[in-house]
């Protein structure tokens, strides 16, 4: 699963750009501010959710541009493509070999993970961004998960809304949106519950020497199967009306990440641990595609060398090109890549601008 082509459209500061691209490793260097991190951000937009950013869709637009923006990548004979109309600058729109699809189920047809410097946070901050990461995880093995996670949320909104109304909602239509959230909710839950057990046990058999093996806790409430589900927004409904919310389901799941050789939660280790921790999660969780769909997923790694000793990012490349398939890193000195194989792909960035790097000429 490679991209081999991508064309950027009034995209962040790039008014066009059209990168042909190879498997293996894609290496950007530049000066921060060049551009870098955009272009991972729109490789993340051909994929289910908000971007790597979650940035709000207009904020992405070309500053001084029309208001649109397009992404197309092309994988294999399948060209996917995404983006907003200046008419509609908050509604995205995805198509398929120039089929209209829904967004998401884009990942269908690309799998892809990645990792960025803003993910520092994520064992310290809020669960909202813990279950974000985690269902990205999901939706990159199961494709199907992101169709439930947004019919979930659809369904989430209607019922709190009739639950915010001064006068009581009818029973009966609050009876059907349960059996929803209890349908879609029930298959989220087993969703997650079934990749973190899947992953927990790849990490177990991985070779976690180089980076810090990590283990993967749910707290769901106990709340996984239909019936449940039912029974507790049954039970809980008096509650909810009180709150003129939802407060029981699987959005409201958080995850606790462990480093499994000190036994201590995530959010009490040091920075670097952290960092480890994660990129343990993304690697093994990569594996854990190739080896269930086929085809490793597509990596978009940002910053992530500018974090390792010499001796740690070599044997990152070294990973990386024994697992095949297709990784995205960027960095603000080629000095960083200078262990990577030959054979990786070398791009400076400079003002929106991409070129092959000629220090890699000089050295070749």
């Amino acid at each position: 699963m490679t991209i081999s082509r991508l064309t950027l459209q009034n995209f962040r500061n790039y008014a066009e750009l059209r990168l042909d691209v190879s498997p293996g490793l894609i290496i950007f260097s530049g000066e921060n501010g060049a551009g870098k991190t955009n272009i991972l951000e729109a490789v993340s937009l051909l994929a289910p959710g908000r971007g790597l950013r979650r940035a709000p869709l207009r904020d992405i637009a070309l500053a001084g541009g029309g208001g649109d923006f397009a992404v197309a990548g092309t994988i294999g004979e399948t060209r996917l493509g995404t983006g907003i109309s200046a008419e509609h600058p908050d509604r995205r729109k995805s198509r398929v070999n120039g089929a209209p699809v829904p967004t998401n189920e884009l990942g269908e047809w690309l799998s892809l993970l990645w990792l960025t410097p803003a993910m520092d946070r994520l064992f310290l901050e809020g669960a909202a961004g813990r279950r974000n990461f985690l269902d990205r995880l999901v939706t990159a093995l199961e494709p199907g998960h992101a169709r439930n996670t947004a019919r979930y949320e659809a369904v989430r909104r209607e019922r709190n809304r009739l639950l915010a109304e001064e006068f009581s909602p009818d029973p009966e239509w609050l009876d059907a949106l349960d059996r929803q959230l209890a349908e879609f909710g029930s298959a989220i839950a087993e969703a997650r519950s079934r990749n973190a057990t899947a992953l927990n046990a790849r990490i177990g058999t991985a070779d976690d020497s180089l980076f810090a093996a990590a283990e993967l806790i749910l707290d769901d409430g106990g709340l996984q199967t239909e019936e449940q589900l039912r029974a507790a927004l049954a039970a809980g409904r008096q509650a909810d009306r009180a709150a003129g919310r939802t407060l029981l389901g699987p959005h409201r799941t958080d995850m606790t990440v462990f480093h499994k050789a000190k036994n201590q939660a995530a959010a009490l280790c040091s920075t670097g641990e952290q960092k480890a921790l994660l990129l343990s999660i993304v690697l093994a969780h990569a594996d854990l595609i190739g080896e269930q769909r086929g085809m490793r997923p597509v990596l978009l790694l940002d910053e992530v060398a500018a974090h390792l000793d010499p001796g740690r990012r070599a044997i990152l490349f070294e990973r990386l090109t024994d697992r095949g398939g297709q990784v995205w890193l960027t960095g603000t000195e080629p000095e960083l890549f200078s262990d990577a194989p030959a054979g990786a792909q070398r791009l400076t960035v400079h003002n929106a601008t991409v070129s092959p790097d000629e220090s890699e000429d000089r050295r070749s």
